[in-house]
């Protein structure tokens, strides 16, 4: 199974982010980009990979005792950013120590599980908005998105999500997310 924890934004704050995304929508080249779905809108926290059916109950309690080890924050999303010509993502800003934390511990969380997590990299806070599959000049949508500031919320959630990937072969087929359990922060 194809796991990963993320923070998944309340639903308030993902309409502020639709509004902007259509506006990003009307650039020039827009078409070119693979735009992520609503549905796949998340800051990921730790990326597992494919994780073997015999790790899971091991996984969840470690999972479980992270989110419990980890008081609730605040953030909010906040401008934009770009990896190379590839990726173009909106960031974070509030308590970026609060998710980071929670990074630190849903990856040692998955670790001690015995999970190979051997796709570390420092920990950005950033929801993907679009990928390219070539390298494209994203910094007119970077400039768009530097004045975007949206409403605090109080992250106060770890989530466990699946990733299924599209297989069926058909122009623009997004993976397809779904959460397999959360556990409260803090309680």
């Amino acid at each position: 199974m194809r796991l990963f924890a993320a923070v998944v934004p309340p639903e308030d704050a993902l309409d502020e982010l639709a509004r902007a995304v259509d506006q990003l929508h009307a650039e020039p080249g827009a078409r070119r980009l693979r735009w992520t779905g609503r549905p796949g809108w998340h800051y990921t926290l730790a990326f597992m990979g494919e994780v073997e059916d015999r790790l899971l109950p091991e996984l969840h309690a470690r999972l479980e005792r992270a989110a419990r080890h980890s008081e609730p924050f605040r953030l909010r999303m906040h401008g934009g950013g770009r990896f190379d010509g590839r990726v173009l993502w909106v960031g974070a800003a509030g308590d970026l120590d609060g998710i980071r934390l929670l990074a630190e511990r849903t990856e040692a969380a998955a670790r001690r599980a015995g999970v190979s997590m051997e796709q570390h990299r420092r920990y950005t806070a950033h929801l993907t908005l679009a990928r390219s599959r070539y390298d494209a000049d994203l910094r007119p949508y970077v400039a768009q998105l530097s004045a975007f500031e949206g409403e605090a919320w109080t992250v106060d959630e770890l989530a466990l999500v699946r990733s299924n990937l599209p297989g069926g072969g058909q122009p623009g087929e997004q993976p397809r997310y779904e959460i397999v359990e959360a556990w409260p922060l803090g309680r």
